[in-house]
């Protein structure tokens, strides 16, 4: 049966974070849904680094949904459009009651992750810049992807790639996330 993820994206979301996200999880087989946050429903955003991004369909659309997997791109402004969008707020409420996986990488996880209360007790990273906003939690700055319970985080766009596989791994076991790597030509971390 295939997995299901959700991937939201915002004006100023981090490109190479979400991209990664998307094109690895969907490597692995995952049926991935790209979902614009955007107040007045539109599908185009512009990525952080003006990168044109279209999503699949807009937030509202997938609060019927189930998804096995809700993973957060960073950037600025993107993580706060994120956080402060009240229907993915509830998506992520919801999922992470259920102890279904929610990750995040760069600001996400201190900007949306701990504004909404989804690391109380957790380990976990973030951007540098950003990892001492974690105050709900255990920060782990100098670590590169932390996975504590249903909630996996990440520290910045150079550590996108082994993020996503660690996605995959965790939705898909070893074997494919060694099937994904092995082809882009990616080590990474046992």
């Amino acid at each position: 049966m295939a997995k299901s993820v959700l991937v939201p994206i915002a004006d100023g979301s981090e490109e190479i974070e979400a991209i990664c996200i998307i094109d690895i999880l969907r490597r692995a087989g995952a049926q991935v849904t790209v979902a614009s946050v955007d107040l007045d429903g539109a599908l185009t955003i512009t990525a952080s680094r003006r990168t044109t991004l279209v999503a699949d369909c807009h937030i509202n659309d997938c609060l019927q949904q189930s998804f096995d997997l809700i993973a957060i791109p960073g950037g600025l402004p993107g993580a706060e459009h994120l956080r402060d969008c009240n229907s993915l707020t509830g998506l992520l409420q919801e999922h992470n009651a259920q102890g279904k996986w929610v990750a995040a990488i760069c600001a996400a996880p201190a900007l949306v992750f701990e504004s909404h209360g989804l690391l109380t007790g957790k380990k976990a990273t973030a951007h540098p810049g950003f990892v001492n906003q974690i105050k709900s939690g255990t920060p782990c700055p100098d670590t590169r992807v932390v996975i504590d319970g249903n909630c996996i985080t990440s520290q910045a766009p150079g550590t996108a790639i082994e993020f996503s596989l660690e996605l995959v791994r965790q939705l898909f076991g070893e074997d494919k996330c060694n099937e994904v790597a092995g082809p882009m030509v990616v080590s990474h971390p046992q």
